[in-house]
């Protein structure tokens, strides 16, 4: 593990201050209060020193210490154990077993002499029990055999509280409220003194090794484990942090969160309680005292006082982040949320994240700077502006100060590695599109939409298009010429499009259709541009790019007028004007014409010849260029045929006159056959064309949403027309017996067999009899089923009927009618079957209700 600079030793009391040319004289013990620091030593004597402390600009401490008294204690014995109770200004000393009370400034011993006898070490109880702020709780361990006592120590007197025993002879003791945490001749326990309930906790011995017992907390304790292990444990008895290992010669131990401290023979070794790793050591010979004191460490050896001056931790942690070790700085930065005031932290500790994501950035750990980033609230210009020409011109953004990183710009944090460059701004890419929608953009919006198109532009990506079609707050100076730069000019017109500067962005588009420019974006992009006129709302545009559209293709480019919204062709465009602009396109006109008649359904007269005249032109065209020697029907006189069956609205005889001489049997029997003339129509077709199942058809067509007569008269015509041709055209006999056949149910049967020759066999109208007769027979059925079930109706209301005679009818002037709620004047009256009673003039109006009772549907 990599060290680090936690702390800087300083010497706090040189030998010559405290004791002169004493040479036999040494430190026992220290004790520091403040800026008061009191040393005990050998010879009996207590030291007391001012310490001033002056802060360097490296970010350690200097001190000075003035000596302000010295006293003897009047023992012979070396002064044990010093320790403050600043609330009593008392200062408790340990010498010769004997606990003296004396004042912290005059070092006078308290006028009533009050002190405790028999103490071989005893310790403060930080955490009291008791609520009086002017008296402290002291523990002793007492020099009788595993005794322990504990005691109110008061400004002038002390009185003992508890006393109890233990199972072993205690070595050293440590307070925290009720429970003791004791380290006996062989195990350290825990113990309540307060229920008498012990908890073992591990074993040691105490030949081998000092023993170590320290409180670091709340309910938390340091021990000496064995095999060189600081142990934690609580008063429940378990440890909620994992071990740190030290020397197997620890002589003492102190804790300045978030470091453990420990002391041998030749070392201060400073570990981590967030990691338990080593972070630290120095060297330090002869020392033989290491305690804390309100979060400030002394060390002392038998001739010197020194103060383990810890360097702040924000500075640790930016050493770390230096030495690129970002976990560790990271733990380290949340463990000193304790000791921050939280704003402060919160300000701190974002910067370290945001901080510990370049790094990661650097390192090309896109996953690990991302969560950092998010973490850390990261500015994210602060990411773009490592990106030149990102950032838009007109963006006022200044780095952090001091720097968040070390890097002028992507160049150099990559080196000129082309590879590594592109997958940093993959990941910027990636990163932007993330957070553009998030609380991290804003009031940054333009600064990461513009940086997010310079992006794809640069790279050639399909989302580009994405960002331009969607809401965005790319800024359009520098976005055009970024994307002019890049070739990038259909993306360009999106961008004017979006910025309500569409007469813009469709010259553009046209001029890379006609080829002014290069951009292969979208290979169809004329089908665009169309697209997008057929949805545009602005007029002006549309009639300026008409003729470009259609002339470049007219069944592509008449989509301008016929794929527009309904609610906007009847409000913006009128298709007269449409049918003006389209006179030159008579391809485009057609299909025009045939979004308003077919699409649309528009009932206008004019519109319909006109298509119809359109069609028939065509076709007249088609069979001049094809010599009239194909039958088959195009499409365009598929078409006509349709229309001319379909439409009710052009002007027949208009085109019949049109239609005269061209050789179009089949149209022309459709336009005689609008006009009524059926049996013209029928003959046109039978006799002139020949094609009996154009006939066929036609009688299905002209008869179809008409009555039955309608439709028999049809077929009854038709057949006599095969019929007067006589055995001398066996085809329309033919013909003759298929109509029958095919169609029965639409010949009245009596009819056909008065007109059918008497040589035709029973076999061969077998079809026609047979279907005849279902319909007679089914005809015949439906009107019993109907008469059946009018019968039964009826009967149910003359049973209703006999149902009313067979009850009382009361009437009365005094009965007032259920409707008028007037009185009846005459015997006459209407009944409901519920019994309401009414006028029969008031029952005659329908639409008048009785308010109460409600009368029933029938009378």
């Amino acid at each position: 593990m990599m060290s680090i600079k936690a702390f800087t030793l300083v010497s706090a009391v040189e030998r010559e201050l405290l004791m002169g040319d004493k040479e036999r004289v040494n430190i026992e013990c220290v004790e520091c209060c403040g800026r008061n620091l009191y040393v005990g030593t050998s010879d009996g004597f207590v030291y007391h020193f001012l310490l001033e402390e002056k802060p360097l600009p490296t970010g350690t401490a200097a001190f000075t210490a003035t000596r302000q008294l010295h006293r003897h204690l009047g023992f012979r014995k070396p002064v044990s154990e010093l320790r403050a109770a600043s609330a009593l200004d008392r200062l408790l000393v340990l010498c010769d077993s004997c606990i003296s009370l004396v004042g912290m400034r005059s070092l006078e011993p308290v006028p009533s002499g009050a002190r405790i006898k028999g103490a071989s070490t005893f310790a403060l109880n930080e955490n009291p029990v008791g609520g009086d702020p002017f008296c402290v709780e002291v523990c002793i361990l007492s020099v009788k055999r595993r005794t322990i006592q504990v005691f109110l120590v008061y400004e002038d007197r002390v009185q003992i509280v508890k006393e109890v025993s233990t199972p072993e002879q205690p070595l050293a003791v440590a307070v925290d409220g009720h429970f003791l945490c004791l380290a006996l001749s062989t195990q350290y326990i825990i113990l309540n003194y307060s229920t008498g309930l012990s908890q073992d906790l591990f074993p040691y011995c105490s030949e081998e090794k000092r023993p170590i017992v320290k409180r670091i907390g709340r309910q938390e304790f340091l021990l000496a484990g064995p095999g060189g292990l600081g142990m934690f444990a609580t008063v429940a008895g378990i440890s909620q942090r994992a071990p740190v290992h030290w020397s197997e010669n620890v002589i003492g131990a102190a804790v300045c969160f978030p470091y453990v401290l420990a002391l041998d023979s030749e070392f201060i070794t400073v570990h981590s309680m967030l990691d338990q790793q080593q972070k630290q050591t120095l060297p330090f010979r002869e020392g033989h005292i290491l305690q804390d004191f309100e979060g400030r460490v002394i060390v002392a050896t038998s001739k010197g006082v020194y103060i383990l001056v810890p360097l702040p931790l924000e500075k640790q942690i930016q050493d770390l982040l230096a030495s690129r070790r970002v976990e560790e700085a990271l733990v380290l930065a949340k463990g000193a949320r304790r000791n921050i005031p939280k704003e402060k932290f919160q300000v701190m500790y974002r910067r370290i994240l945001q901080q510990a994501g370049f790094i990661q950035f650097a390192q090309l750990q896109f996953l690990e700077a991302k969560e950092l980033f998010r973490s850390g609230q990261l500015d994210v210009r602060e990411l773009i502006s490592l990106h030149p020409f990102l950032l838009p011109t007109s963006s006022s953004f200044t780095r952090s100060h001091p720097p968040l990183h070390e890097y002028a710009d992507l160049n150099q944090l990559t080196q000129g590695d082309q590879e590594k460059m592109a997958k940093c701004k993959r990941f910027l890419m990636s990163y932007l599109s993330e957070v553009r929608s998030t609380e991290v953009a804003n009031g940054y919006k333009e600064d990461i939409d513009t940086a997010l198109l310079k992006l794809y532009a640069e790279a050639d990506h399909d989302s580009l298009l994405d960002l331009l079609v969607t809401e965005n707050f790319c800024l359009l100076t520098d976005s055009v010429a970024w994307l002019e730069k890049h070739r990038k000019y259909f993306a360009l017109g999106l961008l004017y499009h979006y910025n309500n500067q569409d007469a813009t962005a469709v010259q553009l588009w046209v001029n890379i259709v006609n080829g002014d420019i290069q951009d292969s974006t979208r290979a169809d992009l004329y089908e665009y541009i169309v697209d997008f006129l057929a949805c545009c709302s602005d007029q002006q545009l549309v009639w300026a790019y008409a003729d470009w559209v259609l002339q470049r293709s007219e069944e592509v480019g008449v989509q301008v007028f016929t794929k527009r919204p309904l609610d906007e062709q009847q409000n913006i465009f009128n298709p007269d004007d449409v049918i003006s602009c389209l006179k030159k396109y008579p391809r485009a006109l057609a299909r025009y014409l045939e979004h308003l008649v077919v699409d649309r359904n528009v009932q206008k007269e004019e519109y319909h010849t006109h298509l119809a005249v359109l069609y028939l032109e065509e076709v007249l065209r088609q069979r001049a260029a094809s010599g009239g020697a194909d039958p088959t029907a195009t499409e365009t006189q598929t078409k006509l045929r349709r229309l001319l069956q379909k439409s009710d609205l052009y002007r027949v005889h208009f085109l019949i006159e049109r239609i005269q001489g061209a050789g179009l049997p089949v149209e022309r029997a459709i336009l005689h056959g609008k006009l009524g003339e059926h049996e013209q129509a029928l003959r046109v077709l039978v006799h002139e064309l020949g094609d009996t199942a154009a006939a066929e058809d036609y009688c299905l067509w002209s008869s179809e949403g008409q009555d039955t007569p309608c439709r028999q008269h049809l077929f009854h015509t038709l057949l006599a027309m095969y019929l007067q041709a006589g055995p001398a055209a066996p085809t329309l006999t033919v013909a003759a017996v298929d109509l029958l056949n095919r169609h029965a149910t639409d010949f009245d049967a009596a009819q056909v067999l008065q007109l059918l020759p008497g040589s035709w066999s029973v076999q061969l109208l077998s079809p026609f009899l047979t279907g005849a007769m279902r319909g007679t027979v089914h005809a015949r059925r439906t009107a019993q089923v109907a008469l059946g079930l009018a019968r039964s109706e009826n009967l149910l209301y003359a049973a209703d009927k006999m149902k009313l005679r067979g009850s009382a009818i009361w009437l009365s002037d005094q009965k007032l009618c259920q409707l008028c709620q007037h009185p009846f004047s005459e015997p006459a009256f209407v009944r409901y079957p519920n019994g309401g009673l009414v006028h029969p003039h008031c029952a005659a109006n329908r639409q008048k209700a009785p308010s109460s009772p409600s009368p029933g549907s029938r009378t």
